[in-house]
């Protein structure tokens, strides 16, 4: 990859927001077509050779994965019977015309999947069927979108290669619609009885997750970013590399550590850039937490030498 592309929210921000609900729906499928995994880890979706993808999931009838085809721009639905079929990704192709389709392609096929068919953690509130508003889709954005996926997830992989304890798949969540992976401590985290049960299954342990996300009504860029949870008291007073990143609190009283994309993309070297932003964050949480820093670290893929002077 010659260099990162331009990800402008302003530029591509109407079709952003319409595959995020569109891959609310095939998210929706992958949850109830998987066996329940701890910390929600049936619930994303994958980077993979074309687009994202569910992986393989069960119906009575067969396996089958959906996937967001981004080179063909294509929803495609394989099953293991051999049989595949799809539908064009396209400008005026609404949420309630996309969630139609799937499910009518999912019919023809023999496979039953019950969802709730409305959106999760998002200001739209419209079901997904009645959804005629949103129905943009720029296929140069999303190619650009595409390609900047493939190189964050390798990053985030080889970021993720250094720490030896229990540590979360690179994934999408379509929750968020962000490219994040997680560390965790191996310690349970004090119950939080006022949070949901999507936020007590996802922060049952100590964990510090590090990830990317397009940008939203809130943040109004595109950024990576990382969190340690609980957090723990003068996180937002510890040092964060390179000087552009900074702690700021968008989402409420918790601090995340962000860093502009632009930032990375327009550096001298984008993947030192941002590798040195996740393992300076994990710095900052993982010592005022009282991580096991040496007996975390990987000795198979250890960080780079010239990370550790």
């Amino acid at each position: 990859m010659s260099g990162l592309p331009q990800l402008a929210l302003e530029q591509w921000e109407p079709t952003k927001e319409t595959l995020h609900l569109w891959a609310q729906i095939v998210g929706k499928v992958r949850l109830a077509a998987t066996p329940p995994q701890n910390h929600w880890w049936n619930a994303p979706l994958y980077v993979d050779t074309r687009g994202l993808t569910t992986r393989r999931l069960r119906s009575e009838r067969s396996d089958f994965d959906v996937s967001f085809d981004f080179v063909a721009h294509e929803l495609v639905v394989r099953t293991s019977g051999g049989e595949t079929n799809s539908f064009p990704l396209a400008e005026g192709l609404s949420v309630a015309a996309f969630h139609e389709h799937l499910f009518a392609l999912l019919t023809g096929l023999g496979i039953e999947v019950e969802t709730k068919a409305e959106p999760f953690g998002v200001p739209v509130t419209t079901p997904f069927a009645e959804d005629t508003e949103h129905a943009s889709y720029d296929r140069e954005a999303v190619e650009r979108f595409w390609e900047g996926l493939r190189w964050m997830d390798w990053t985030l992989q080889e970021f993720a290669g250094w720490f030896c304890g229990k540590t979360s798949p690179v994934h999408l969540f379509w929750h968020g619609f962000d490219l994040a992976v997680t560390r965790f401590s191996g310690e349970r985290a004090p119950e939080n009885p006022n949070a949901d049960r999507v936020s007590r299954e996802a922060y049952s342990h100590e964990v510090i997750s590090f990830g990317f996300w397009p940008g939203d009504r809130k943040v109004r860029m595109p950024a990576f970013y990382s969190y340690t949870s609980p957090e723990p008291a003068g996180l937002a007073e510890r040092p964060l590399r390179p000087q552009t990143a900074s702690w700021q609190q968008p989402f409420g009283s918790s601090h995340l550590a962000l860093l502009p994309y632009d930032d990375v993309r327009t550096s001298s070297d984008p993947r030192e850039t941002l590798l040195d932003f996740l393992e300076s964050a994990y710095d900052a949480g993982a010592t005022l937490a009282g991580w096991d820093r040496e007996g975390l670290r990987s000795s198979w893929c250890p960080t780079p030498v010239a990370r550790e002077d």
